[in-house]
């Protein structure tokens, strides 16, 4: 089975995705994935048989071309084994979803530990709300207490964009 390496580039993501979706759906041809440059420049890359990838790419560049703006085709018939490095690379730099997880909670909870960005659990819910203790505390702090109070009279992001002055008002009339 002799492959071909196929790539279509847009300007934009839509069309990118419109034709990578058209050429999937095209012929039997896998998809590499897909290159984003500055300038809205998007490469997508997909591999399988000569005639396959002949038909997606074409299939491809057409639905780019009706959505978004179509910058070039090439299609690269039988390409020597010297060049998997520059089509591997993006299946090189992938990893498995579970240790992406892993990853990222390990992350989270190290940035956790660094800024100190968990609950605090100085501030809590109280009945009584006392003014000397109020203004002490900084907006963060008055807004991360207002979303736990319940029936504070402002909720979500106008909590968010509160300042100072006005969360302490909603608080001294919650007494």
């Amino acid at each position: 089975m002799e492959l071909a390496l196929g790539l279509v580039e847009t300007k934009g993501l839509v069309g990118a995705i419109e034709a990578a979706d058209a050429m999937t759906k095209t012929a039997n041809v896998k998809l590499l994935g897909k290159e984003i440059v500055k300038g809205a420049l998007v490469t997508v890359k997909i591999i399988g048989e000569v005639a396959a990838v002949k038909a997606s790419v074409d299939a491809g560049a057409a639905a780019a071309q009706r959505v978004g703006q179509l910058v070039s085709i090439h299609v690269i018939p039988r390409p020597d084994d010297q060049i998997d490095f520059v089509v591997d690379e993006s299946e090189k730099k992938s990893t498995p979803v579970k240790e992406k997880q892993k990853r990222s909670s390990l992350k989270k909870e190290s940035i956790d530990e660094l800024f100190g960005t968990e609950e605090k659990s100085s501030i809590e819910v109280t009945e009584t709300f006392e003014d000397e203790n109020l203004s002490k505390m900084t907006v963060e702090e008055l807004r991360r207490l207002a979303r736990k109070t319940p029936g504070f009279p402002i909720l979500g992001r106008e909590i968010s964009r509160a300042n100072k002055s006005l969360l302490l008002d909603y608080f001294k009339n919650l007494k």
